[in-house]
């Protein structure tokens, strides 16, 4: 999903589609250390961006967290090193916003990393996220590379994961109600209280970000961040209820039946609205509404359900 949303807007400020390397996980496992160095010996890249990550919702965060503190770790390790290796100058690496302490004061500041217990249901990636960070300020600090990092809020759009289990709450949501609407079912139940609060980024507002933070002058860069404290949050600056997201999907989709909530299931953390000064004093704010982005992306879903169902 973000990699395709760089890739268009990369083509979108006249950077020419042959000009940039990609590779399908088909063609170059990141988890295998072997694989990454030569391709990064061969390619020698001058930019690097690391979007690729093993990602999911709480349900599949529960079920796998071994796979996914081990599938973030290795991708990282590997890219980031064997980047330095092939003398790669500049790199973004995209984290999350899982990053920040469960009890995190609101809205989360970059400050706020490192200073309290993580989240339960999703520590085993939000770790490995916070070491992906670390990584690009120590390749930083001692080799003097520009390694960057941007930790976005709640993404969404076009080439996300639909899957009805293990993807994240907006596309999920999006295929339920659909599914529902398809199916004249009377009734939608959601996990959890449905009180917890999320901010949700489209992806084309976090890929215009994300070119925007690499291409910022080196010493702007260094102006607005700290050695130690380098990550740059991306998000809108605003939150909602799953209680009032599921409305908004409920009416975008069409869906007029019962809404219900199913407090057996785990809420996740209450609030993770993200601090975004220090990107907005910086020249870059958030364009496509909520309602907008879940109109297009249900547009998207719509037009490729048939090859997405699992």
């Amino acid at each position: 999903m973000v990699g395709t949303a760089i890739l268009r807007q990369l083509e979108a400020q006249g950077i020419a589609r042959d000009a940039v390397l990609t590779r399908t996980h088909t063609e170059l496992d990141l988890t295998q250390q072997d694989a990454v160095r030569s391709f990064m010996q061969v390619e020698k890249p001058d930019t690097v961006i690391l979007a690729a990550a093993k990602v999911g919702g709480i349900h599949a965060n529960n079920v796998y967290p071994a796979e996914f503190i081990y599938a973030n770790l290795m991708m990282e390790c590997n890219i980031i090193h064997q980047a330095f290796a092939a003398g790669v100058k500049r790199l973004l690496f995209l984290g999350s916003s899982c990053i920040y302490p469960k009890h995190a004061g609101q809205p989360m500041r970059e400050d706020a990393l490192l200073t309290g217990p993580l989240e339960a249901t999703n520590e085993p990636y939000a770790i490995a996220k916070i070491a992906g960070i670390k990584l690009c300020e120590s390749y930083n600090r001692q080799y003097g590379v520009d390694f960057r990092s941007v930790m976005p809020s709640n993404l969404y759009g076009p080439n996300d994961s639909f899957h009805p289990e293990n993807s994240h709450v907006l596309p999920a949501l999006i295929r339920r109600f659909h599914e529902a609407v398809q199916n004249s079912a009377p009734e939608v139940i959601i996990w959890g209280s449905g009180k917890p609060k999320r901010e949700f980024l489209h992806v084309d507002d976090m890929a215009e970000a994300s070119v925007f933070v690499l291409n910022l002058e080196k010493d702007v860069y260094n102006a607005n961040t700290q050695a130690m404290l380098s990550h740059i949050n991306v998000g809108t600056g605003v939150d909602v209820t799953i209680a009032e997201l599921a409305h908004i999907i409920a009416d975008v989709t069409g869906f007029k039946g019962q809404i219900s909530f199913d407090t057996s299931k785990p809420d996740g953390t209450l609030r993770k609205l993200m601090d975004v000064t220090r990107l907005n004093n910086m020249g870059w704010t958030a364009k496509i509404t909520l309602k907008t982005g879940i109109k297009t992306t249900y547009d998207w879903y719509i037009k490729h359900q048939n090859s997405l169902r699992t």
